[in-house]
């Protein structure tokens, strides 16, 4: 697993590119690219890896990726099984303010909008609240054309653009200070996490992944994801526990504790609250209530 620098193949007659996925698992490969997206995840579900942070995403959800911020949608194991036959739908947006766009962004009328993505380098997700009208508005680009799907386009940066105080999918300026051979060794180290989050994890093992010793790989990941290995790991721990909760997927807390890596409930309890911010009971109540 790597970083890949993708360039988004915009037909020579557009200025910005729509595309639809209809895949039995989204794309596996972390990646950047110089162009924004705005993703509307119609059906699937996983965990999203932004930069030096992960988010849980759902179906129906909507993400604004900023440009150069290495990401992955990973599919649930779920979607990788033999006889699976699920799948996953989305409609991306890609564009490039400093490529076709450039003029159009130059324009006075603009400067807000501009401004607006400047000061959200990484992206954020689309609140609640907004689905109803973003996905309305993602739609009539989908099938508008010529200068309507432009028009169309700048209507929705002008919605987007009211988000109060978005909360960035990444902290810092991680998305901007890797190099490409620094953001392969870290996704190695990220895909080795997330395949083996249930099974005890030691400091050695995971230094290996990235060709370093112990001490060395401490100093490195801390640098590079502001993040501890300790702490990074059991964000992934957590991540899971809280799909599982939600989804049913197990019979008791306890259960989902032990599967998710942890050795005890009471370490799990522990953890998921400093994280989250609840109990995992509360969790559960919480997201009825939200679909409720």
């Amino acid at each position: 697993m790597k970083v890949l620098p993708f360039t988004i193949p915009v037909p020579h007659d557009h200025s910005i590119m729509v595309q639809e996925e209809v895949l039995p698992h989204f794309y596996t490969y972390l990646h950047r690219h110089a162009e924004i997206q705005i993703t509307w995840i119609q059906k699937g579900e996983g965990t999203l890896l932004a930069g030096n942070n992960m988010h849980v995403f759902r179906e129906g959800e909507i993400y604004m990726i900023g440009a150069n911020l290495p990401h992955l949608f990973k599919s649930d194991p779920a979607y990788f099984e033999p006889e699976s036959d699920k799948e996953v739908r989305a409609i991306t947006i890609f564009f490039n303010p400093s490529g076709a766009l450039s003029a159009l962004f130059a324009m006075p009328e603009m400067k807000s909008v501009l401004a607006f993505i400047h000061q959200n380098p990484s992206g954020f997700k689309i609140p609640d609240a907004m689905y109803a009208d973003i996905v309305k508005k993602i739609t009539t680009i989908q099938h508008a054309a010529g200068a309507e799907q432009l028009y169309r386009f700048i209507e929705l940066l002008n919605v987007i653009t009211t988000v109060h105080n978005p909360q960035p999918l990444s902290s810092g300026s991680y998305a901007f200070s890797m190099t490409d051979p620094e953001g392969m060794r870290i996704a190695s180290v990220y895909n080795y996490i997330m395949q083996n989050y249930a099974s005890p994890l030691t400091l050695e093992d995971v230094a290996i992944q990235a060709h370093l010793t112990p001490t060395a790989f401490c100093r490195y990941f801390k640098k590079h994801t502001r993040h501890t290995l300790v702490n990074f790991i059991n964000k992934v721990r957590i991540n899971e526990a809280c799909k599982m909760l939600v989804n049913g997927q197990a019979k008791s807390i306890a259960t989902i504790a032990y599967s998710c890596g942890f050795n005890s409930i009471t370490n799990f309890n522990y953890v998921f609250k400093s994280i989250t911010g609840v109990s995992p009971r509360d969790y559960i109540s919480s997201y009825a209530n939200t679909v409720e």
